[in-house]
């Protein structure tokens, strides 16, 4: 008795014209299958009733749904023989096929075409099916070939070649037809930028106003666009040679069988404020100096932060260090580590003066941290650093080296050999403040021009005009203060203390000189001396005491 053998019979059609046909071609395929599969009931060949349909899709990629299901069902060993009514049927690439190939051969199972009398069990049947399906790519590919030819040829010819219409107009027997109300929009577009100059501003504008994108409903029936104009969508619009009547064809520009909406002269001017702005643009510089930390700087997730930066207002340059995750846009809670961005000048300068501290030598800069340092591991409450034992100190011991950094080291660091003794591991503690979506490390000063902290400029000129309603200010004529009432709640009395300070301070206040980071509400808490000479380390003791920093 002959053993039984499972066909899967499979059957493809590239378009879905027909398909709705009591007989269409899909059956056709199938019926000539199973007659095929009936002829060698001896053999034992049954006909399994899974059909494997795919109408509708091209045989040039793997991206079927019957296609799939049957690999999936050959894994599983549930067909022994595929059937095809032709090669051209189950794929029309060779690459493809080869895949296909590697799967039939992993679950021993053979592939039979119809009209095409053999199979995949001898290498005769296997040349014969590579020869064939060389011809079936070759036939693809020249198809392609003629197709994007008559495209080309018709672009040429101005004529619109499918696809969803530009805004401003509609699509009809290969041409453009203007639709008035959408190209009232795309006026009012052109002009606008003209006006605001300004692509961010238009389309902020266009959003206010009410303004929406090009809405349709697809063959499906589904309503597609009548969104809110983009940054991007408000650029493409203003770029586009269709508004003055061209028919674009990769690199080549051709005359179009369409009405323009927009003017040659409007749209030049578009063209050229575009232009000018975009060499503004580029005049900025582009890149910054790298960090010297690239590459050597870990949050406590050991994940790398790499350097980055960003120009204000006034083109003044901020530099950081950023996590990769929140550089590609994977955010979210990430353990204890550092999150979003850490100030580079702040973090340098810290391990500046920690280097400097430890050696002894105050010569060392920024500049070298990227020779004397292995690695940098930033976490939320401490500093992991691993330095180069033979860069700071060139010849000494190793026990020597690591006694005379422990020497140095505050009680609350530690120092300790990181693989052998090439490399010596320091813990520095630290606290982080937050500001401006930037993290700060407590006793680095930053680079750079001082900043005035408002909130303290205002409550001490509030600390003044309390003063001088209750007539009691020493320092400010009455022509220069605001009046004010006397103060009647703990929290105005404290503000008044501040009037009290030494005029030194206050003057550091006014312009800016005070440690970074120091709060209004940690200055109001701090005990205040009675005498002006007692004044005068007030800030650096609280920058030691790190009493006016957020605690993380």
């Amino acid at each position: 008795m002959a053993t039984k053998l499972r066909c899967a019979i499979y059957t493809r059609k590239s378009s879905e014209e027909g398909l709705e046909q009591d007989f269409n071609s899909l059956h056709a395929q199938r019926e000539a299958c199973e007659a095929y599969v009936l002829s060698q009931r001896g053999e034992g060949w049954t006909v399994l009733k899974q059909p494997y349909d795919d109408g509708g899709f091209s045989g040039g990629n793997m991206d079927r749904p019957a296609l799939r299901q049957l690999l999936a069902d050959i894994d599983a060993g549930l067909v022994d023989i595929v059937v095809v009514y032709k090669v051209d049927r189950i794929t029309r690439s060779l690459g493809d096929f080869a895949r296909i190939v590697e799967v039939f051969d992993r679950r021993n199972v053979s592939f039979v075409s119809v009209t095409q009398a053999f199979n995949t069990t001898s290498s005769m049947g296997r040349l014969t099916l590579n020869v064939l399906l060389s011809f079936a790519q070759f036939e693809r590919e020249v198809t392609g070939e003629r197709i994007r030819d008559k495209i080309a040829q018709s672009k040429a010819r101005g004529m619109w070649m499918g696809g969803n219409p530009p805004l401003g107009y509609d699509a009809r027997d290969r041409r453009l037809v203007i639709n008035d109300a959408e190209a009232a929009v795309v006026r009012h577009i052109f002009q606008r930028y003209l006006a605001l100059g300004s692509t961010r501003a238009l389309a902020e504008e266009l959003e206010q106003d009410g303004y929406r994108s090009k809405a349709w409903v697809s063959r499906s029936g589904k309503a597609l666009g009548g969104f809110p104009f983009s940054f991007g969508a408000v650029v493409q619009i203003l770029r586009r040679p269709v508004y003055v009547g061209e028919i674009v064809h990769r690199d080549k520009v051709h005359p179009g069988l369409h009405e323009p909406i927009i003017t040659r002269e409007v749209f030049d001017a578009a063209q050229a404020r575009m232009r000018s702005l975009a060499v503004a643009r580029r005049e900025v510089p582009v890149r910054a100096t790298p960090g010297v930390l690239a590459g050597k700087l870990f949050d406590a997730d050991g994940e790398r932060m790499s350097p980055s930066f960003a120009y204000g207002k006034q083109k003044q340059l901020y530099r950081y260090y950023i996590p990769l995750s929140c550089q590609t846009g994977v955010k979210g809670q990430r353990g204890d580590g550092v999150h979003g961005r850490i100030s580079a000048n702040s973090l340098e300068m810290f391990l500046v003066e920690a280097l400097q501290r430890f050696t002894g030598r105050t010569t060392i800069a920024v500049a070298d941290l990227a020779t004397l340092l292995s690695r940098v591991e930033l976490r939320r409450a401490e500093t992991h650093i691993v330095i180069d034992r033979e860069a700071l100190f060139p010849g000494d011991h190793p026990d020597l080296a690591l006694a005379g950094v422990r020497r140095r080291i505050a009680t609350d660091e530690t120092a300790v050999p990181d693989r052998g003794d090439a490399l010596i591991r320091i813990v520095l503690p630290h606290r982080l403040q937050l500001r401006g979506g930037r993290a700060f490390l407590r006793g680095a000063e930053q680079e750079g021009p001082r900043q005035i902290n408002r909130a303290l400029v205002k409550a001490l000129r509030r600390a003044h005009a309390d003063l001088l309603a209750l007539k009691a200010s020493p320092l400010v004529a009455p022509e220069h203060v605001v009046e004010a009432a006397t103060p009647e709640t703990a929290h105005e009395r404290q503000i008044v203390r501040l009037a009290l300070m030494s005029p030194v301070l206050q003057r550091r206040i006014m312009a800016g000189d005070h440690p970074r980071g120091l709060a209004l509400r940690q200055l109001l808490k701090c005990p205040m001396p009675l005498a002006w000479a007692d004044h005068a380390h007030l800030f650096e003791d609280l920058s030691r005491s790190g009493a006016y920093l957020l605690k993380p």
